[in-house]
């Protein structure tokens, strides 16, 4: 009965072990980026592949300030219509993480960043924030082969943005998938 107990631990110490590297894989990336022109690491990797518990160990351990976009820009978008929505939604992001003030932020659940009815470029996006500070941000998707992609082809959020020039931390499928480098 103790060996049944045992392994759930094993596990949780496993994942902790795994959030700890990723974390630290995030801190390597960050070393140097203040002399590029977009301050912006993406931790991509599919759901549950460990983006929340790595910027999480982040936030907590460094200091980082931790912004939940999906909460934080659909509250301030409730009130508005569709169309000023997809024309509010970029100074919007920006207030809020223009009202921080830190060097580093972290961005997590940015989802909403590719909703269709909000007709925006979510990597743009991204990078306009990273110019005058370092953003870390979660992105629900993969890295392969030179390309940064959310979604599948079917889809009507779908993405692909050629990787190069772009900070990424892969995680998922083993951590294979490709780290692009400047």
């Amino acid at each position: 009965m103790s060996g049944c107990a045992a392994a759930p631990q094993r596990i949780l110490a496993s994942k902790g072990m795994q959030t700890q590297n990723t974390a630290e894989r995030i801190r390597e990336r960050l070393s140097g980026i203040a002399d590029l022109y977009h301050r912006l690491v993406l931790v991509v990797g599919p759901s549950g592949s460990g983006k929340t518990a790595a910027l999480r160990v982040l936030a907590q351990a460094d200091g980082l300030p931790l912004v939940n976009v999906g909460v934080e820009l659909s509250r301030r978008l409730l009130d508005l219509t569709e169309r000023q929505r997809a024309l509010q939604a970029p100074r919007l992001l920006e207030e809020t993480v223009g009202s921080i003030s830190a060097d580093v932020v972290l961005l997590d659940n940015t989802e909403i960043l590719f909703a269709s009815p909000l007709k925006q470029d979510p990597l743009r996006l991204l990078q306009v924030l990273s110019r005058n500070r370092t953003i870390v941000a979660a992105w629900l998707g993969t890295a392969h082969d030179g390309y940064l992609t959310y979604a599948v082809p079917e889809h009507p959020e779908f993405r692909r943005y050629p990787a190069d020039d772009l900070v990424v931390v892969p995680l998922g499928e083993g951590d294979r998938a490709e780290q692009v480098q400047r």
